[in-house]
C-alpha cells in the first residue's frame, strides 16, 4: 500500500519510501518563484545579471540588491529567499577573508563554493531546521581560472558556462544552449543575456530594472554604472 508523502514532509527532512526528500524540493520551488538571475563565463571573465521586477510602482527598486560582491575576485548573484541568500553571503565574506589571514592568498572561487555548500547540506540533516530557499550563482577567477558555480538547497553545486536560474529558467537554459559560444566577448554575452531577460519576462526594460556585474582579469570586480545600464536598457526597450 503506498503511503502518503505528507508524513515525510511537515515536521523534519527525512527520506519518504521512495527516496524523496520533500522539504529540499519545497526549498527548490521558492527558488523556481524568485526573480530571474543569469551567469555567463565570457572570454575574459565572468558576467553575473539580475531581472528587479517592479511589483509595485511604490518600490524604490534602487534598494533591492541581487549581486553581491564577496571579495575582489569573487562575486554572486541570488534567488530565492532573500533573507537566506544574506546569511550565505555574509558567510562567504567571512571565509574570504579568513583565508587570506590564515594562508595569505586569497581563496579559490570552488574552495568557497565548496565551504558554503557543505554548510547549507548540514540543514538537510537534522530535526528542527529548513534547507535553505536559495540559490547562488558564484563566479570569479583564480589562478586556476574562470569559474562560475551554481548551488543547490541540497548542498550540490554544479560547475556552468551559462546558467539561468528563478522564474523561465528552463526556457532561457533552452536558449543559451542554441546560443552561448566558448569565445563569447562582454558584450555578445550583455547581448543574449538581455534579449534572453525580455523574451522571457515579457516586460520591457528601464535601467533600474538590471543589474550587473562584471570580474575580469584585469580589473576585478566592477558593477556596471547606471549610465552604461540604461543605454543597454534603452537600446532592448526600441528593438
Amino acid at each position: 500500500m503506498e503511503q502518503s508523502g505528507q508524513q515525510y514532509d511537515e515536521a523534519s527532512t527525512i527520506f519518504s519510501p521512495d527516496g524523496r526528500l520533500y522539504q529540499v524540493e519545497y526549498a527548490r520551488e521558492a527558488v523556481k518563484k524568485g526573480s530571474t538571475t543569469m551567469g555567463f563565463k565570457w572570454k575574459d571573465g565572468v558576467l553575473l545579471l539580475a531581472h528587479k521586477p517592479e511589483a509595485s510602482k511604490l518600490v524604490n527598486l534602487q534598494s533591492l540588491e541581487k549581486i553581491y560582491q564577496i571579495d575582489t575576485h569573487i562575486a554572486c548573484v541570488a534567488t530565492g529567499l532573500v533573507a537566506d541568500g544574506r546569511h550565505l553571503v555574509e558567510m562567504a565574506r567571512e571565509e574570504a577573508q579568513w583565508n587570506k589571514v590564515r594562508y595569505d592568498e586569497p581563496i579559490t572561487v570552488k574552495e568557497l563554493v565548496n565551504i558554503l555548500c557543505e554548510y547549507t547540506h548540514l540543514y538537510t540533516q537534522f530535526d528542527g531546521v529548513r534547507p535553505f530557499g536559495v540559490v547562488l550563482l558564484i563566479g570569479g577567477i583564480d589562478s586556476t581560472g574562470k569559474h562560475l558555480f551554481s548551488t543547490d538547497p541540497s548542498g550540490a553545486y554544479l560547475g556552468y558556462k551559462a546558467v539561468c536560474e528563478g522564474k523561465k529558467s528552463t526556457d532561457a537554459m533552452t536558449q543559451f544552449t542554441k546560443s552561448y559560444t566558448t569565445d563569447i566577448s562582454l558584450d555578445q554575452a550583455l547581448e543574449l543575456g538581455l534579449q534572453t531577460m525580455k523574451k522571457i519576462t515579457k516586460q520591457k526594460f528601464n535601467a533600474e530594472m538590471i543589474e550587473a556585474a562584471v570580474i575580469d582579469k584585469k580589473t576585478g570586480y566592477h558593477k556596471m554604472t547606471p549610465e552604461a545600464l540604461k543605454k543597454l536598457a534603452e537600446k532592448h526597450t526600441t528593438e
